[in-house]
Formats: structure tokens, sequence, C-alpha cells
């Protein structure tokens, strides 16, 4: 009986040894497999960009999904927009970066800035109004008339329909549809 117990008690350790082996990474394992969250990527891909000095991250949306970034929104050079995408190529658990930044021209007057404003709060109402398509996905910036839309939606259908929705509103000149369907894995 002794020899049954012994012989259950040492291969109940030698199970228990290798389930806590097997539970213990090296720091290279950590490292190789570790998963970082869409959430944190957005947060240090913003504050790397608001960091440098080259980058003006007051008119950069930043947004992930499934580890891809996109950056969106309007940068006053080439420079500027290439340094971003660097950037956020640069923070750990980026996978791909979308560069939707768009160069403006720093020509425009105040003009011609409140009316990019009402176009985009008139722009992003309508989605709101819209059954077929999820607002809070979609973000909206507008220059001299042209409207973009970024973000991640759900299906070709809601992106299609997004554009749609943008060019039926008064003043909007033309759609940028930089918006991209999320990829499930």
């Amino acid at each position: 009986m002794d020899i049954r117990k012994n012989s259950t008690w040492i291969a109940l350790c030698a199970l228990l040894g290798v389930v806590l082996a097997g539970c213990v990474e090296t720091r290279t394992q950590r490292v190789h497999h570790e998963v970082v969250d869409d959430g944190t990527i957005t947060s240090h891909v913003t504050s790397a960009l608001s960091n440098d000095p080259r980058t003006k991250t007051r008119d950069i949306a930043v947004q992930t999904h499934g580890g891809t970034v996109q950056l969106n929104g309007f940068v006053d050079s080439t420079d500027s927009k290439v340094r971003a995408a660097e950037l956020a190529r640069n923070v750990r658990g980026v996978q791909s970066v979308d560069n939707n930044l768009l160069v403006r021209d720093t020509r425009s007057t105040m003009g011609e800035t409140i009316d990019d404003s009402v176009i985009t709060a008139k722009v992003k109402t309508a989605l709101i109004g819209d059954p077929a398509t999820k607002a809070r996905q979609i973000s909206v910036e507008t220059l001299h008339g042209v409207v973009q839309l970024s973000g991640f939606v759900d299906s070709d259908a809601e992106r299609d329909q997004a554009t749609v929705v943008a060019k039926g509103v008064a003043g909007v000149h033309d759609v940028r549809n930089d918006l991209a369907v999320k990829q499930y894995h």
C-alpha cells in the first residue's frame, strides 16, 4: 500500500513539476510571445508623436485595430508625414502602419477653417443619423471642403455608405475614404 501511495505521490509531483516548468517563461519567451493590446499601442504612438518636435499631433488622429495603426488627419509637410509613420512603426506591438495623413496647404484663411469645422460637424451628424453607419468608429477631418473618413468599420457596405452620407452634406467638394474593414482573426 505504501508503495502505491509513494508511486502516486511521485507521479503527481513529477506532473506538477512539468506543468510548472511549462508555465515559467524566460525573458526572451515573454518578449517574443507578448501581445500588446490596441489601446496601449494607440497610446504609445500618440505619445511618440507628441514628444517629437517634427510632428504636430493636434491634427493627427491615431487608431489601431489588430496591431495595424492608422494615422489620419493633416500635417504641414511631407517630412512630418514620413516622420509620423516612422515613429509609429517603432512602437512595440505595431504590425503595420496605414499612413493616411494629408499634407495641407498652410495658406488657408480663418473663414476656410471655420467652414471646414462646420462641414466636419455636419458630416459627423449625418453619420450618426444613418442607421447603416457606426459613427463612433469613423473619424472625420475636413480641409478645403475635402472630407477624410478614417478608422475601422465592420463591413464594405458600411465603408461605402459612409462615403454616400458624406457626399450628401452641403459644402463637401470631395470625400477621401480611408476607412479600413476590420479583419477578424
